[in-house]
């Protein structure tokens, strides 16, 4: 069945505003995928702020164009499904991998990230990439470890003031002198 004109206006626009808006792009084989086994992928990608949706190569070629992101022309032989990522990429990548890893039917082509172009290998590289959260922990601590060090180094000089001066006392027979009366 055709698309009207318009309808095919609408999907490029709709393509346009989803490559703006995501960080990533993972672009995907799925034939052999049954409808439940799509829903579902959908609804664990939904959960990290993934749209996954199938389209048609030339219009989203035309898209590609619009937004002036290059793609290659063998990633777009077939029937197609693209990821569009607008959280955290690795993440996204990672479900994806898992998701692909249970299904015979399921294969990524490549992608795009920072309008660079990724093969396979290199997004199947960033599922093995530590969230953004744990990246930013991992900043703090580094940042973090020289004002701990100083404090530790002052704590334990005033420690080690601490414990001559109760030595002193302990000497002198454990109790404080009484202040003197004027």
């Amino acid at each position: 069945m055709a698309i009207s004109r318009e309808r095919k206006e609408e999907l490029v626009s709709q393509y346009v505003e989803q490559l703006r808006q995501s960080e990533g792009v993972l672009v995907t084989d799925y034939r052999g995928l049954t409808v439940a086994d799509m829903e579902a992928l959908r609804r664990t990608l939904r959960k990290n702020d993934v749209a996954f949706r199938v389209v048609k190569n030339r219009l989203f070629a035309l898209a590609l164009g619009q937004v002036g992101l290059p793609m290659p022309a063998e990633w777009m032989d077939g029937p197609i499904a693209v990821a569009f990522c607008h959280g955290d990429m690795p993440a996204a990548v990672k479900v994806f991998t898992e998701a692909a890893r249970d299904s015979e039917f399921l294969a990524l082509r490549g992608g795009m990230m920072e309008a660079r172009i990724l093969s396979a290998e290199q997004v199947k590289m960033l599922a093995h990439l530590p969230s953004r959260e744990v990246l930013l922990a991992q900043v703090l601590g580094t940042i973090q470890a020289p004002a701990a060090q100083v404090t530790g180094v002052v704590a334990s000089g005033i420690r080690q003031v601490l414990n001559v001066l109760q030595a002193y006392v302990d000497k002198l027979g454990g109790a404080a002198p009484e202040p003197q009366a004027a």
